[in-house]
């Protein structure tokens, strides 16, 4: 049977209501509950994601240096890389010209860094998650490592290198660091250490570089034989460019004095063909 309604009434309302409000039924005094917009909940999962991301790194890099051996040894190895190759030392001296041409080139950032880049890590995890092979710009520390202790670019090795590295921050000064580095460098040639390349491609101490000189030697770390005067010229000519516009970047000279610097002459002891 319907139920009539009767003139000037109306009907009473279900008082259920929809179901969205029997959701939001709330005891009587209690608060309303905010709901956060879409913006603020995202951000709060991108920064507890970040957190969880450096809490991780933090993690494994602790793991690494603990399971890394002692690197007091190292300067010992170095000397021994050079006596084998009939090699002279720096003794520690580090040339200011090859030492700003290097670091503008290979890790701008060594003397203000730990031994690990941060910018470096998110630059290679990027890499890994677009599978595009992004360098993660290794330290002066990671390559003195991969140099001294842990040869090669598995990712075994790599993470090896990262734990030698923070023992290298550790152990020593980064003006000893470098000086090591310098050492235990090959620049292509047969030429092992910064004293020998300097004598061999230039005929003099690395103290007495010019610009030109220690620019066209800092780049040829990176990939000797490729970069080697002797046989590609233009290569090498082309990398010491590079490293003339790192150096004018990081603000060690001026674009004047850079362009000065590529224009100038090597004065080679053997000439260059290429």
């Amino acid at each position: 049977m319907s139920t009539a309604v009767r003139p000037g009434s109306f009907p009473i309302p279900n008082q259920s209501g929809t179901p969205e409000e029997a959701t939001e039924q709330r005891a009587p005094g209690a608060p309303r509950r905010v709901r956060r917009p879409w913006w603020i909940r995202l951000g709060l999962h991108v920064l507890l994601a970040a957190i969880a991301f450096v809490v991780l790194v933090a993690t494994v890099i602790t793991v690494l240096v603990l399971r890394a051996p002692s690197v007091a040894d190292a300067p010992q190895l170095v000397a021994e890389n050079l006596a084998n190759h009939h090699a002279p030392s720096d003794n520690g001296v580090v040339p200011k010209k090859v030492a700003d041409a290097l670091l503008a080139t290979e890790d701008s950032r060594f003397y203000g860094d730990p031994a690990l880049d941060p910018r470096g890590v998110v630059r290679a995890a990027i890499g890994v998650i677009s599978e595009n092979g992004q360098d993660g710009g290794a330290t002066i520390e990671q390559q003195l490592a991969k140099m001294i202790y842990a040869p090669g670019t598995s990712i075994g090795a790599e993470l090896e290198q990262v734990g030698v590295a923070f023992r290298l921050d550790q152990k020593f000064s980064k003006h000893q660091i470098l000086a090591m580095y310098l050492d235990e460098a090959y620049f292509g040639d047969g030429a092992y250490g910064i004293t020998e390349a300097a004598e061999h491609y230039f005929g003099r101490p690395p103290g007495q570089l010019t610009w030109g000189q220690a620019s066209l030697l800092a780049g040829l770390v990176q990939a000797p034989s490729a970069y080697d005067p002797h046989g590609h010229l233009h290569a090498a000519l082309a990398r010491r460019r590079h490293v003339l516009d790192r150096l004018v970047a990081t603000h060690q000279l001026s674009p004047t004095a850079a362009a000065t610097a590529g224009r100038a002459p090597l004065d080679p002891v053997v000439a260059f063909t290429g």
